[in-house]
């Protein structure tokens, strides 16, 4: 063997030239013209910083246009067989849940509330101020209840 019949095992791979010519030309993947076009580009997020300062738009991102105001949320979920700690002619409304544990206030307000049909319910009871699915309000008006 002679040093002019050695080859490598695995040749070298040749890294892609950009901007003269072939599959990557005139632009070569910088866009248009300007200064994000020109080498060493490197700006500083000033932007961000003046955005930053300005009080409607600060930390909102990108998505300035929602509200500030938080939303309360969807509605509490409370099933029948909750419901069985009531006392019979008890009206249920959102503030009696609430006094009773099984729901809690929301921003310093009474949750919105939905009454689910999971289970059995024994008790008559008088449901107020309280959405309700159509098999617990059937469930509770065989019981002897009846919805606002």
């Amino acid at each position: 063997m002679q040093i002019h019949e050695i080859v490598r095992e695995h040749s070298n791979k040749k890294s892609r030239q950009v901007g003269r010519g072939g599959k990557r030309g005139k632009t070569s993947g910088r866009g248009g013209k300007g200064q994000t076009a020109r080498a060493g580009n490197k700006r500083r997020p000033a932007l961000r910083d003046m955005i930053k300062k300005i009080p409607k738009l600060r930390g909102r991102g990108t998505h300035a246009l929602k509200p500030i105001a938080k939303k309360v949320g969807t509605a509490a979920v409370v099933n029948l067989t909750d419901l069985n700690i009531f006392e019979n002619g008890t009206v249920v409304t959102p503030s009696a849940l609430v006094a009773n544990g099984l729901s809690r206030m929301r921003l310093g307000k009474y949750p919105t509330v939905k009454v689910l049909g999971w289970g059995e319910i024994s008790k008559k009871l008088i449901i107020e101020h309280c959405s309700v699915s159509v098999t617990a309000q059937a469930k509770i008006e065989a019981a002897g209840g009846s919805v606002r």
